[in-house]
């Protein structure tokens, strides 16, 4: 436990137990530090899977939806890397069915819609850092939501493949100009599409050979494999009463089929092992046997705060749904970065980079502290309860 008081640290588990696992608020939570490189904690509380009586372990698996978005980012900026696309260059460079895209000004899909030109074209760059006026139907805010349900546009669920998820979108206004604005989208889905049709292999194959395989993301997929299927936690969602309901039966889970749609904006299950070694390589871009996987000056294009003007989310965003807490938060390139930590009112390190999923699982990363946190758990939707705040809190008040 090198820098960090090992009575501090142990604070974590005994938090998480009284405050969540023994009142049935989480079934189970998992939470990983690491240090310099090193296991610094690790706590394992609960179930996997309350009604069958499973215990959480270490190799179980877990639905990590939006924590598969740097996943993405990180192959499409291996791309970048290459020379096969710039972050400048205009989404309709590859996908010309977009270059005539309006923006929303009137109607709905059953009238049409009525729209006026961007003034600036969709670039790279807005897909990455959600600047590109798409959105996700869930928000429930505009008539181009609307359309997003309608459609299924960006569920995993639906029928059909990226293709056809990406013929659909030519057909809708986007929200707003790109670059003027900040909502949290399908935008992530569209890259896993454009780095399938960039590499010239399936998106999923690019990721396993590129990714998964040099950090050794053995369990990490977008479906769970065949001989694994007792390893998937239930997910979980409220009750009115402070417990939880079963939202998703490991048994019967649409996660145990390949998708027809592979989704890089939130298809992924993983371990906490797995995701730990992801940590680790976005804040040293390599593998724990030295393999590099994206170099130094890149990673710090990514972790870079991209919003235009350097503001924080606050000043940009129209999305009333996204994985951080907006305040002294910036956007880089497919994670949220921490501008100034006195803003979000929480401890940290200005520069810090972080996600999260639909079911509260969570990750950041601070360089300064050469410090990484996973946190795994099973609860539908993320912002039942300030879990992610409260850890961050624990975790950086144990540093000596």
């Amino acid at each position: 436990m090198s820098g960090f008081d090992p009575a501090r640290l142990d604070r974590v588990g005994a938090f998480l137990t009284g405050r969540y696992i023994a009142p049935g608020k989480l079934v189970g939570a998992q939470v990983a530090v690491t240090h310099r490189g090193e296991p610094a904690y690790a706590v394992t509380l609960g179930h996997a899977d309350r009604k069958r009586a499973v215990p959480l372990a270490d190799d179980t698996i877990f639905r990590i939806y939006s924590m598969t978005k740097p996943v993405t980012s990180l192959a499409f900026m291996m791309l970048v890397e290459e020379g096969l696309v710039a972050l400048d260059d205009p989404v309709h460079r590859f996908i010309p069915a977009w270059k005539g895209l309006g923006v929303f000004a009137a109607g709905t899909r059953a009238t049409g819609f009525a729209t006026t030109p961007t003034s600036a074209p969709m670039r790279m760059v807005d897909l990455l850092r959600h600047t590109a006026g798409l959105t996700y139907g869930f928000q429930n805010r505009t008539n181009v939501d609307a359309a997003y349900r309608q459609l299924k546009i960006g569920e995993m669920e639906k029928a059909g493949d990226l293709d056809g998820f990406i013929a659909a979108l030519a057909k809708l206004p986007l929200e707003f100009s790109p670059g003027s604005a900040w909502n949290y989208s399908v935008a992530t889905d569209v890259l896993g599409y454009l780095v399938g049709r960039i590499a010239g292999e399936p998106f999923e194959a690019f990721i396993r050979r590129r990714i998964f395989d040099p950090l050794g993301m053995v369990d990490t997929g977008f479906h769970v494999r065949d001989g694994q299927a007792h390893r998937l936690a239930a997910c979980y969602s409220p009750t009115a009463e402070g417990g939880t309901d079963l939202q998703d039966d490991p048994a019967t889970s649409s996660f145990l089929n390949a998708p027809a749609f592979v989704s890089g904006g939130g298809g992924l299950v993983s371990t906490t092992a797995d995701y730990v070694r992801f940590a680790e390589a976005l804040l040293t871009g390599t593998a724990a046997d030295g393999t590099r996987l994206i170099g130094r000056k890149t990673l710090a294009l990514m972790t870079a705060n991209h919003l235009p003007g350097g503001v924080d989310l606050p000043a940009l965003s129209k999305s009333l749904f996204s994985e951080a807490a907006y305040d002294g938060v910036g956007f880089g390139l497919g994670v949220a970065v921490t501008t100034d930590p006195a803003k979000t009112l929480m401890p940290g390190s200005k520069g810090e980079y972080f996600w999260g999923g639909a079911a509260s699982t969570f990750f950041w990363v601070d360089p300064v502290e050469h410090l990484t946190c996973v946190f795994m758990t099973q609860l539908m939707p993320s912002s039942t309860y300030p879990v992610r705040r409260e850890l961050r809190t624990l975790v950086y008040s144990a540093l000596d």
